[in-house]
């Protein structure tokens, strides 16, 4: 598979309504492909890409984007694609997405690998070069028996 181009949803609403303000007026085939390619800055195949595609997803709601693609020889198209001439188009709607999945949670909440000095005891940082004056002097001072 080859993928060409895609178009967003707000694209293709503008084509087709384009397309429409331009059947409404009488135009021909080629006039409407003309002036679409020109007010989207479209050349070539592309027009006709565009064109197809707003065709196929104006009666479809949630459309996440329309994927433009065509297949080699021997390679076979999933059935979600649908043939216009020699090209293929996906609609994708918001329903079809792949969703994320969640990452997997460690229930012990630990970190995997090996851990080095003071990596997961949380709570400030002590200095670099050190205990401060204060904090030997806690650690010396002697607690109180307990009764």
């Amino acid at each position: 598979m080859k993928s060409i181009t895609e178009f967003q949803p707000t694209t293709l609403s503008k084509i087709l309504a384009a397309k429409n303000a331009l059947t409404a007026e009488g135009k021909s085939a080629e006039e409407i492909s003309t002036a679409i390619g020109e007010t989207f800055k479209y050349e070539g195949d592309k027009i006709k890409y565009a064109l197809a595609a707003a065709e196929l997803a104006k009666d479809q709601s949630s459309i996440r984007r329309v994927l433009v693609a065509t297949f080699g020889e021997g390679e076979k198209p999933a059935p979600m694609y649908q043939q216009v001439e020699d090209t293929y188009y996906k609609v994708e709607t918001f329903s079809s997405a792949p969703v994320a999945k969640a990452e997997k949670v460690d229930p012990r909440n630990a970190r995997r690998g090996g851990g080095g000095k003071g990596q997961g005891q949380g709570g400030p940082k002590g200095s670099p070069w050190g205990m401060t004056p204060e904090e030997k002097e806690a650690k010396n001072k002697p607690k109180a028996p307990k009764a």
